[in-house]
């Protein structure tokens, strides 16, 4: 039986954002980030990491730091490509923290570098 991805695209894990963690580059912002909410559903620090833009990327991310978020899903409100290497992807995710429900609502700013995009910054909106 195939693994649903958490990405909320209706494909087998393998085949979508799977390819990406096991190496294939995003061909989009909106793909990049519906891989790196997946990475952190399945705790892909490496990922995570690797796909944050060098100028803002933390130097370490501790997802398995207690109370550790339940990620229950994502949808995607708007992507705007702005050019060739610039995009924002806004989106919102819903949570859980010892039972209690959250929604993160944020506007992600990526950028395309050698063909790579990255994630960059993003501003969450209260709700």
């Amino acid at each position: 039986m195939k693994t649903i991805c958490p990405c909320g695209l209706p494909r087998a894990y393998d085949d979508c954002c799977g390819r990406l963690h096991r190496g294939e580059p995003a061909p989009d912002a909106e793909t990049l980030m519906r891989s790196r909410y997946a990475a952190y559903v399945l705790g892909l620090e490496d990922y995570l990491l690797a796909t944050w833009h060098p100028a803002t990327r933390p130097a370490t991310l501790d997802l398995s730091a207690d109370p550790r978020p339940r990620w229950l899903g994502l949808k995607v409100l708007r992507h705007t490509q702005a050019d060739g290497t610039h995009a924002t992807v806004e989106f919102v995710a819903r949570y859980k923290i010892a039972g209690r429900g959250f929604r993160l609502h944020e506007v992600s700013r990526f950028l395309s570098e050698d063909g790579l995009w990255y994630y960059l910054d993003g501003d969450v909106t209260a709700d």
